[in-house]
Order: C-alpha cells, then sequence, then structure tokens
C-alpha cells in the first residue's frame, strides 16, 4: 500500500511540473558567490530544463565563473545589482531579464574583518567593506524585484537567512557605526522579503540556518517557520543542500508563494533519497510571519541614505 501511494505522490509531482520551455531562462545573481555559484552551477548540468544567465559583480569574477564552469561567453553578465535601475548595470540586468520565467537572487552583503580588535569582547572588528546591507540587502534585492516584476518573471527565489524573527539577532550588530547605522542584516534582509511578498510575483523565500562547505543530499532536509527550530540541536545545512532546493523551487508549483526556514539533519554519510516536491508540505499550510521581528520604516532608510552620502 506504501508503495502505490508513493508512486500516487510521484506521478501528481509529475504532472505539476511546468514545462521546460517555460523555465529555459533563468537569471541567477550572486552567481559569483558560493551559493549563487551552486545553484548556476546546477543549472547548466540541467540543460532540458535550464538555461541560467549568471550575474557577476565585476569582469574578474566574471571570467573566473566562465573559466570554472565552461559556461557559454553569453551565459555569464556582469552587473552591479544595487546599483540604479537607470544605470549602465539596471539595463544590464534588465536586458538579461527579457523573457526569463525565473529570477534567483542569491546577492547578499558579506561580511569581512575590518581591522583592529573589539575592545569589548576581544574578537577582530568584523563589518561590510564592500556594500553595507542597506544598500546590497535592502536596494539591490529591491531593484532585482523590480527589473523583475517589469520584465514579467513569473516567478522569483531568494536566498535569505534565518534568525529574522530576533531584531537583535548577533547578525544584525556586525557593521555597526558608533552613530547607530550600517549593520542591521536581517533586518533589510525582511524588509526585502516583505516587498517581493506583496509584489504580485509568483514567489520563494528560504531561510537556511547556517551554511556549511560539506557535501550535499547526505542529510534529511528540515524545514519550519519563524525560526521555530533554532532551538534544536543542529542549525546548519550545507550550501549545496540549499542550492538544491533553489533549483527545485523552480520545477514544482508547490513551492509557489512559500516562505521558510529550512536546516539539515546529521550528515547520513551515504546518499539521502529526498521528495523535493513534498519538502512544502512537511509544514503544511505555514509561511512566515512578517508580523514578527522588525521590518525598517522610511525613518530608517532615510538615516541609512544620508549615511551613505
Amino acid at each position: 500500500m506504501r508503495r502505490f501511494v508513493v508512486r500516487i505522490a510521484l506521478s501528481l509531482a509529475l504532472l505539476s511540473e511546468r514545462c521546460s520551455a517555460m523555465i529555459s531562462k533563468v537569471v541567477v545573481t550572486g552567481a559569483g558567490g558560493q551559493t549563487g555559484g551552486l545553484v548556476f552551477r546546477k543549472m547548466l548540468a540541467k540543460p532540458d530544463l535550464f538555461n541560467p544567465i549568471g550575474v557577476t559583480r565585476s569582469e574578474e569574477s566574471r571570467k573566473a565563473l566562465l573559466e570554472d564552469t565552461g559556461a557559454k561567453p553569453e551565459q555569464v553578465i556582469v552587473a552591479d545589482v544595487a546599483d540604479d535601475p537607470s544605470s549602465p548595470s539596471g539595463a544590464a540586468l534588465a536586458a538579461a531579464l527579457a523573457g526569463c520565467f525565473g529570477l534567483v537572487i542569491a546577492t547578499s552583503a558579506k561580511v569581512k574583518p575590518t581591522g583592529g580588535t573589539n575592545s569589548e569582547t576581544g574578537r577582530p572588528n568584523m563589518g561590510f567593506p564592500d556594500g553595507q546591507p542597506y544598500k546590497v540587502d535592502w536596494l539591490g534585492q529591491k531593484h532585482q524585484i523590480d527589473s523583475a516584476k517589469a520584465a514579467s518573471v513569473s516567478h522569483v527565489v531568494i536566498c535569505s537567512s534565518m534568525g529574522g524573527t530576533d531584531p537583535d539577532h548577533m547578525l544584525n550588530q556586525f557593521g555597526k557605526n558608533p552613530d547607530g547605522t550600517g549593520g542591521n542584516i536581517l533586518r533589510w534582509k525582511r524588509k526585502a522579503e516583505k516587498y517581493l511578498v506583496d509584489s504580485g510575483l509568483a514567489y520563494t523565500v528560504i531561510h537556511p540556518g547556517g551554511l556549511i562547505n560539506e557535501p550535499g543530499g547526505q542529510r534529511e532536509i528540515v524545514v519550519g517557520v519563524d525560526d521555530d527550530m533554532l532551538p534544536e540541536q543542529n542549525k546548519t545545512i550545507p550550501r549545496e543542500d540549499v542550492a538544491e532546493v533553489m533549483c527545485q523551487s523552480l520545477l514544482h508549483n508547490a513551492y509557489e508563494n512559500r516562505s521558510f526556514d529550512m536546516v539539515s539533519g546529521p550528515d547520513q554519510e551515504k546518499p539521502v533519497q529526498t521528495f523535493f516536491f513534498m519538502l512544502p508540505s512537511k509544514i503544511g499550510a505555514k509561511n512566515t510571519d512578517y508580523e514578527k521581528g522588525c521590518i525598517p520604516g522610511e525613518e530608517d532608510e532615510k538615516t541609512e541614505a544620508a549615511a551613505a552620502v
């Protein structure tokens, strides 16, 4: 009986998959980074389903990605998504999105050592020398969402982060200036997520736990909402598993208009079968509650914009 039920479920999943002609072109921003790069590589490996267009921030990163993946030159472009849509970068992104089924947003501000040691913690000072979260995680993602809507993109997927329900989360402290500006990466990410949810575009927002560079496909994937898994022992997940779910979210209707958290179980050190089309059903109809946590308002935006000048 169990095998019969599984077969029926698999048949229904195949029926629910979108036609490959509809999803052939997908823009992947942040393709020069770790998670976005994995998404891009996975899509390249499935040419019968995807024709990915990777977006990198610099020509140097573009050349490295082309050399590493063997992608065609036209499959990787350069655009700084944080630039205004009217800029050359904005025009390049708009051109790439023309005729696209999907957009995968894997861009994020990157925390790095900024020099010196914190006198209170004794740890290295950390910040965002390549762009504050306000610019990268809010304005950059907003620009991408606006461009996707203008291009009539059907489905937008965002890789975000767990911890968004806690305004005082440790990650929000990185990069803060003495005057209180800067930092707040999870708050600005949450603002971009809510903007996407309210945009009218079909969306999938994934909040992974701590990302680890270990083999994917060897752990059970556990989903939840509103950081309700944080007290559990494991709070991490391989980047490769996150990248796979991001790809799968464009193949199955079950991922449309879903926002959820994701971690993994222990490493089984052998392949673990995952029925990706069933993953969202593990949380039923639950979705992220954006009333929880703290989303920056207009005054916060004005303060950050003034500080960025």
